[in-house]
């Protein structure tokens, strides 16, 4: 019988835009393995760049957001395994 990971082994984590602004600049890929603290992707709002950062370790899955884009609060910008 093959073994099948749990769950757990497979959790998803959102990485959310916590102001609203602008994509200035994506820091991250696709696949790339990523460490609590790392940025993963810039945001501009009123003249200010603010990093959004990984809270968790793990891989980038997906990313959602493109530089130049507009992001509000909240919005999913990337998506960690």
């Amino acid at each position: 019988m093959p073994q099948t990971r749990g769950q757990e082994d497979f959790q998803l984590s959102d990485v959310e835009a916590h102001i609203t602004g602008t994509v200035w600049k994506i820091e991250c890929q696709v696949g790339q393995e990523v460490e609590e603290g790392d940025t993963l992707v810039i945001l501009e709002s009123m003249k200010m760049e603010m990093p959004v950062e990984a809270e968790d370790e793990g891989t980038v899955k997906e990313i959602r957001c493109e530089e130049g884009q507009s992001v509000s609060e909240g919005d999913t910008l990337v998506v960690l395994e």
